[in-house]
């Protein structure tokens, strides 16, 4: 990573050093910087309103953009949309230079002009159509495997959360020791998830300190085909039998993946054969599809 983009790194850290207005998520030879701001911003009527941004400066910041997220309660998800458009348009203006802080700056200062502008009265909890929602070529399917889950009623309650703040889809599932995830939405969306749970404390040690998410793993991502179920809110679902999980992944239109990760149908499911399987289908039905873009933690 660059010098620019750890030196820009602590001069936030030294502005935005009141409590839960700055949290490092990740330094990284590898993944490049992750962090949260949290700011406030005066609404339309005068209230405050706190906006929560996620940047994630890649190795090659300033050269390339940052990737932003903003979330807020006060807000609906096409206003959010509105807001991080308009920082991302911003942003571009200060390619090749450090921008975290002006962007930070900027946007404190053209809030409500930005909110006037998409023709969405901020905190009036209405959705317009002036901000474009996700067409169906936008949205995708991607199953994740946890290893683990520690502190479960935490870690439950933080992926609700993330999946509610980016208008995610899906399951939570439980079998035995197998926990599952299948999330449905917006890539971007999708992919600030995937940043999330790989770099908030979420989960619990062997000796109860809190811990990052360390052995998460993608198994399967495509576009939505047109033999997947678009699923209309996210849920957390536990099953005492195979067949149980069987009808689900058929219910989503997995049911080619489910038949490759079991070896029979009275058989327990093997999840290194689920791995191996997913392999398998990876090279031969979904290449074309997974070849186009690849979730992961890089923008």
């Amino acid at each position: 990573m660059s010098a620019l983009a750890l030196e820009e790194l602590s001069a936030i850290a030294a502005i935005y050093c009141g409590r839960g207005e700055c949290e490092v998520l990740e330094v990284s030879e590898t993944n490049g910087i992750s962090f949260r701001i949290q700011i406030s911003v005066k609404g339309s009527s005068g209230t405050d309103i706190l906006l929560k941004l996620l940047f994630h400066l890649p190795l090659s910041y300033p050269s390339s953009l940052p990737n932003i997220s903003l979330h807020s309660e006060q807000l609906t998800r096409t206003q959010c949309l509105a807001v991080r458009a308009r920082l991302l348009e911003e942003a571009a203006s200060h390619l090749s230079e450090p921008m975290v802080h002006e962007l930070i700056l900027w946007i404190e200062q053209n809030f409500l002009s930005v909110i006037k502008e998409a023709e969405i009265p901020a905190c009036d909890g209405q959705s317009t159509q002036s901000v474009k929602t996700p067409e169906d070529d936008d949205i995708w399917t991607v199953l994740l495997h946890l290893d683990h889950m520690r502190a479960k009623g935490k870690y439950i309650k933080m992926v609700e959360k993330w999946c509610r703040d980016l208008d995610l889809a899906g399951r939570l599932m439980f079998m035995g020791r197998m926990i599952l995830i299948l999330l449905q939405g917006d890539q971007q969306n999708i992919k600030e998830y995937l940043i999330l749970q790989k770099t908030s404390k979420v989960d619990v040690d062997s000796s109860g300190k809190k811990c990052k998410e360390k052995m998460m793993s993608i198994l399967f991502e495509t576009k939505v085909q047109a033999e997947h179920r678009r699923f209309q809110a996210f849920e957390v679902k536990e099953y005492s039998t195979l067949d149980e999980l069987q009808h689900e992944f058929e219910a989503a239109g997995l049911a080619k993946l489910f038949r490759r990760i079991c070896w029979g149908r009275n058989t327990r499911l093997s999840f290194p054969h689920f791995i191996q399987a997913y392999s398998e289908i990876i090279t031969t039905d979904f290449n074309v599809a997974a070849s186009q873009a690849h979730i992961g933690l890089q923008p």
